[in-house]
């Protein structure tokens, strides 16, 4: 890879700088939906039992961990996250206890043939079931599926958010918004905060440079709590946009230690996504610390401050406008560091951001999926 790198206009470089005010379209889209929307979940959740299940594939069961995580911690209730592909592939065991469920699915498109299938399990093994559906494209099988149902209902976000990228940025970032407040409306407060730790985090490509200017071979994003879900998503972003071309990895910083360490080498950048919670924040600056000491030059921290009692700390990328936010919504900002790494990164490379994979070896929209049928000896519920 190379320095000085410009990077070309693209579909995906649009969608990634647009998620400020697509945040603002999306404050303005739930304001409009509330009444209706509270009064679904008012249903839904009636049953004090209710087992509400944040799913979807990919980058879209991303969302649902990092806000099962987040809202579970502020609401005290009962959130889990569970992907689409795993749903599908084990519905009994997902779906083995006997109470009603909410199944929230987050789909960018909805025409995944794990979408559909989630909810048809759900349908099929739940005593009772709900479905809210959050969605970029209102042409989708799975909003098409669902509009019309009583027990449903169909939050489509702003139009720019179906991004029409290989890579899922704004889409990504605006359902995990739509979850939050969803659920939690008095984060819609946070907003202006939101919008400017994006702002500055769009800002910070010179930082990004530096960091690619290392060639970095790896990349290792760590992130506890509510952030090992953005960990995850950092990461996939960096595979996805190189094409492989850089291999990508996560854990939580506690996790690190107990064997994934070993991937660390001389080419190596481990990014630490600094945590709100103060006791995650602990175990987040230990890593720091110890990384640094060990590779001086290859850890950076990603937060609202830095750590400036260590070496290195003129590597961090700061952001104070995230002081004050959980980790959710510094989530919902902070991945746009991540996106500009891995779009940076497609570059310098010599890949197409909007289609990094010309063969069709990887899709956009999953191809090659199977859905198989309950089998008739333990069949749905009567």
């Amino acid at each position: 890879m190379t320095a000085d790198v410009t990077i070309p206009t693209s579909a995906t470089l649009g969608e990634i700088h647009q998620q400020p005010q697509a945040w603002r379209d999306l404050a303005v889209l739930l304001g409009r939906a509330r009444e209706d929307l509270d009064a679904f979940l008012g249903r839904a959740l009636e049953d004090a039992r209710t087992r509400v299940v944040f799913t979807g594939a990919g980058t879209s069961a991303f969302v649902g961990r990092i806000a099962a995580e987040s809202l579970r911690g502020r609401t005290g209730r009962r959130f889990d996250a569970v992907s689409s592909t795993d749903l599908v592939a084990a519905p009994r065991t997902v779906l083995a206890e006997d109470v009603p469920v909410l199944l929230v699915s987050f789909a960018r498109s909805g025409n995944s043939p794990e979408s559909t299938a989630a909810t048809e399990l759900v349908d099929a093994l739940a005593p009772v079931a709900h479905h809210l559906v959050v969605t970029c494209d209102p042409t989708g099988a799975l909003a098409v599926g669902h509009r019309d149902r009583a027990d449903s209902f169909v939050l489509v976000m702003p139009p720019q958010t179906n991004d029409t990228g290989f890579a899922m940025t704004s889409s990504f970032s605006s359902m995990l918004l739509a979850a939050l407040v969803a659920f939690s409306p008095s984060d819609a407060a946070a907003l202006d905060r939101v919008v400017a730790s994006g702002a500055r985090a769009l800002r910070a490509e010179d930082d990004l440079h530096r960091i690619l200017d290392r060639a970095p071979r790896r990349m290792v994003y760590l992130g506890g709590g509510a952030l090992a879900g953005l960990a995850e998503e950092c990461a996939l972003k960096t595979l996805e946009l190189t094409a492989g071309g850089i291999a990508a990895f996560h854990d939580t910083p506690l996790g690190f230690r107990h064997g994934p360490k070993a991937v660390l080498d001389d080419e190596t950048v481990v990014v630490v996504l600094r945590s709100a919670d103060p006791r995650v924040r602990r175990y987040d600056d230990d890593i720091v610390r110890e990384l640094r000491a060990d590779r001086p030059g290859q850890v950076v921290v990603v937060g609202a401050d830095g750590l400036q009692d260590t070496a290195d700390a003129e590597l961090d990328l700061a952001f104070p406008e995230a002081e004050g936010l959980d980790d959710g919504l510094r989530a919902v900002a902070l991945v746009a560091v991540a996106q500009l790494l891995a779009l940076q990164a497609s570059v310098r490379l010599g890949c197409t951001p909007d289609n990094p994979f010309p063969d069709g070896s990887v899709n956009r929209v999953v191809q090659g999926v199977v859905i198989h049928p309950l089998d008739a000896v333990h069949g749905a519920r009567p």
